[in-house]
């Protein structure tokens, strides 16, 4: 049977009568339902203060409990958002300056299949980047420095076309670039090879997808792709099932590893400092989410802090 619609009165009373959850603030209870939605506020940060047996809430588990959570991961997407912007600046700059340096401004040039990998694993993406590409050099009116290229000189260069290639795009542009450029842009993270490179753009792009969305991000995990294993695994101790690392491989906290590798250490440290505060700021407010229960569920250990005492290679 499909779930009835309830207004806000009807929500608020289920969660009260049928669930158990303590609402002592209705009118505020109503507000946030009407800003962000039961779907996204209740049914994304439920399941932490919820008994799975029963399926209704833990005793004294209230309202604020859940909005706290979702506030937390709200902070928790913009910290994270922020840095991967600068990831994605920088591999815009690499792949365009790298691409350039042997092809020169011309459009032509990236708009044929011949300068890139010729591996017929790739013609797909290829093809799917250079029409995308040739949408934005030949049609796109929407951005006006593209309109001036286009009429100034008949023609937008790379270093132009790739500011409106979204960080997804940048990660196949990456992927399908000749090997020789994928090497000069690799040479830009001295620790991280080409191949690496590419699962860690690939990784990357999925959570910043969550951010941009405005998903779950605190346990969000990838499914079909994985953060490739590094030094830092091994130095830090991670645990392991087999010869697989079961941390660091798929959460936030492979994203906390590639940023290690990918950010300037002065970035890094910034994000470490911030995202530390947000941690500890939640965790003094939150009385039945633990500290060790919040970092299982983002797949950090408890010694996550010390990801940069250790060198990266």
């Amino acid at each position: 049977m499909n779930k009835p619609y309830l207004t806000y009165k009807q929500q608020i009373d289920k969660l009260k009568n049928d669930k158990g959850l303590v609402i002592s603030d209705e009118t505020y209870a109503r507000e946030m339902l009407m800003d962000i939605g039961y779907f996204s506020l209740i049914g994304g940060y439920k399941n932490l203060f919820i008994n799975p047996m029963t399926r209704k809430y833990i005793n004294g588990a209230t309202f604020e409990d859940i909005t706290s959570l979702y506030e937390f991961d709200e902070a928790l997407r913009q910290l994270t958002f922020g840095y991967l912007i600068k990831v994605e600046q920088k591999i815009r700059q690499l792949i365009s300056d790298s691409f350039c340096s042997k092809y020169g401004e011309d459009q032509i040039y990236y708009l044929s299949a011949t300068s890139y990998n010729p591996a017929t694993k790739y013609r797909k993406d290829i093809n799917g980047l250079i029409k995308k590409l040739e949408f934005h050099a030949k049609h796109n009116n929407e951005k006006d420095y593209l309109i001036h290229q286009r009429k100034t000189y008949g023609n937008v260069p790379l270093w132009v076309t790739t500011k409106v290639l979204t960080f997804g795009q940048l990660s196949i542009f990456y992927s399908v670039l000749q090997f020789q450029q994928q090497s000069v842009v690799s040479k830009a993270y001295p620790n991280v090879s080409e191949k690496s490179l590419a699962r860690y753009l690939n990784c990357m792009t999925l959570f910043r997808n969550v951010c941009a969305h405005n998903e779950r991000l605190f346990s969000f995990k990838l499914i079909k792709v994985e953060f490739p294993d590094t030094p830092i695994h091994k130095k830090m101790g991670l645990p392991t099932k087999g010869n697989q690392y079961t941390i660091g491989k798929k959460d936030y906290f492979g994203l906390v590893i590639a940023f290690r590798y990918m950010l300037s250490r002065k970035d890094f440290l910034q994000f470490k400092r911030n995202l530390k505060k947000l941690i500890d700021s939640y965790c003094r407010k939150s009385k039945h989410l633990t500290r060790s229960e919040l970092l299982k569920q983002m797949g950090m250990p408890k010694n996550w802090e010390t990801v940069t005492r250790y060198r990266l290679n």
